[in-house]
């Protein structure tokens, strides 16, 4: 990047005006909880997304002094004094015989965000550039689904939006000191899958930047993520961290906060509910879960009932993964702009982490990585496709490597693609559903160590998105892999199948560049009746 670049991107975050951090339920208080509580609206996150038509205060007392006035219905004040966010549920299929990879490079555009376009006294959380959001109720940007849209950007020659979307994760890692789940103010309490690494690699690989240059950034991210870890004694915690009976730390998911969900109120009351535990607790791991990503899945459970959700006492084989990942990408910057005591620091760091999870979630007896349970002192039984991210950082043995396979092929191969767990809870994040970024995940991991099995997950996956393209003329969020040629959208959890959608479509756009002659390159979106 040129010092010009540089000085006009400092000179952009600078004018960025001040966050207001307050969240909807702490800004409306017993108004917001009446809202999602009463279901004035039939997604919860509907509220939470709305604009106010004046001064949230005055509107908050104007509901106080009238709230219990005879006549009084809470939905005409609610639309009368919030303008509902713009619904995007259908216009994201092709016209007639538009191809598959023509739809997903115009798709950018219609899933790009202007900052200049936020308004005042909102949710979202002001950033410098331009955007790419997932689609549907998923109106901003979200950490790890960036990642694997970036994919796609970059396969359809949108530098420009990878060079603006670069700028915006800086910007917020600067300004907060990690990257929120999302850029909404409700979101702010947690993060996501720290993929910020991942992306570095990406942006240099496409000459975009100099990975050097956000060595300051994953640094500082690197240190919400290990925030206390220096004074834990084994069997102690810390938000993010765990140290375990012989010294070593390894991480788990965690949300600052311990009340429901904002974007889905009513839903977490319900399911605290059902629990037997305290209501804050289940709060806080409902929220653990949703900063995993895997929001939801039996992964996190014991059982299928979301109300045993147990999320914080799981030590994820992905999540460490990545964070081995990080660790591993700062020691070699570090090395390459010569602070050789500190690459040789966070070296002996990624060793260390290496080390524990193979000693704590290799399962020799399965065959697999699997998730470990700190509190119980035991591995996790379910296999999931987590499994194959110890491939996908390079962090396997070759001989772990050939078991892992053998494992993903014998009880997580669909004829559609790579099944996301053995459960089927009713939850998202579980059997029947795939999804791209577990797909890319398990491709990009299998070719690291030479193994053909890669090509054919990347076959099934193509197979069954040009399956629904040419049936619907769209992409989705998630997909139902027990079928390729037949295939449908997925279902399951707390809101409908979404359309759009950004890491579908980036996927999609590089396993199509990998594959031309894959015959989802000249699948055609389907004619109207």
């Amino acid at each position: 990047m040129s010092d010009d670049a540089k000085r006009h991107n400092e000179e952009r975050a600078a004018s960025v005006p001040r966050a207001d951090t307050l969240t909807p339920a702490d800004r409306y208080q017993e108004l917001f909880i009446a809202v999602q509580m009463d279901g004035v609206f039939t997604d919860s996150k509907t509220f939470v997304d709305c604009v106010p038509r004046g001064d949230p205060e005055e509107i908050l007392e104007a509901y106080r002094a009238q709230c219990d006035d005879e006549g009084f219905r809470l939905a005409d004040f609610v639309h009368a004094n919030f303008d509902p966010p713009q619904e995007h549920a259908s216009h994201y299929t092709s016209p007639p015989g538009q191809s598959l990879r023509d739809h997903i490079d115009g798709l950018w555009d219609v899933l790009t965000r202007h900052p200049h376009q936020h308004p005042p006294n909102a949710s979202i959380l002001p950033l410098p550039n331009d955007y790419v959001v997932p689609g549907g109720r998923f109106a901003e940007l979200y950490y790890w689904d960036s990642y694997f849209a970036m994919l796609g950007l970059a396969e359809s020659g949108r530098h420009d939006l990878l060079a603006s979307m670069a700028d915006n994760f800086a910007y917020l890692i600067d300004t907060y000191g990690h990257v929120p789940n999302g850029n909404r103010t409700y979101y702010l309490s947690r993060s996501q899958p720290p993929v910020f690494a991942l992306m570095v690699e990406l942006f240099e690989d496409k000459g975009v930047c100099k990975a050097v240059e956000y060595l300051p950034r994953l640094r500082k991210e690197y240190n919400y993520w290990m925030a206390g870890s220096e004074d834990l004694r084994p069997g102690d915690t810390r938000r993010h961290c765990v140290c375990l009976d012989d010294g070593s730390i390894l991480n788990r998911y965690w949300d600052d906060r311990d009340s429901p969900r904002e974007e889905a109120y009513r839903e977490d009351v319900l399911t605290a509910r059902g629990s037997s535990r305290p209501a804050h607790q289940v709060y806080r791991e409902l929220r653990a879960g949703a900063a995993s990503g895997w929001d939801f899945s039996a992964r996190w459970c014991d059982g299928t009932d979301l109300s045993t959700i147990r999320t914080t006492s799981i030590l994820p084989v992905d999540l460490n993964g990545f964070l081995y990942k990080l660790e591993r990408q700062i020691c070699l910057l570090n090395h390459a702009v010569g602070q050789r005591q500190q690459a040789e620091k966070f070296r002996r760091r990624a060793e260390a982490r290496k080390s524990a999870i193979d000693r704590l979630m290799w399962n020799g007896q399965a065959g697999a990585f699997l998730d470990y349970d700190w509190q119980r002192a035991e591995a996790r039984e379910a296999l999931t496709a987590a499994a194959a991210v110890p491939l996908f950082v390079n962090l396997a043995s070759a001989e772990q490597a050939e078991r892992t396979t053998q494992a993903l092929k014998d009880r997580l191969m669909r004829e559609g693609g790579l099944g996301t767990s053995e459960r089927e809870s009713g939850q998202q994040w579980d059997r029947p559903n795939g999804w791209a970024p577990l797909h890319w995940m398990a491709i990009r991991g299998l070719r690291n160590y030479g193994i053909a099995l890669a090509d054919d997950i990347a076959c099934r996956w193509l197979a069954t998105v040009g399956s629904l393209y040419r049936k619907e003329s769209k992409l989705v969020e998630k997909y139902v892999i027990t079928h390729a040629e037949d295939a449908e959208g997925g279902y399951g959890g707390e809101y409908p199948l979404q359309d759009g959608f950004g890491w579908t479509n980036g996927v999609t756009r590089r396993l199509l560049h990998e594959d031309p002659r894959h015959q989802a390159n000249e699948a055609k979106a389907a004619s109207k009746r």
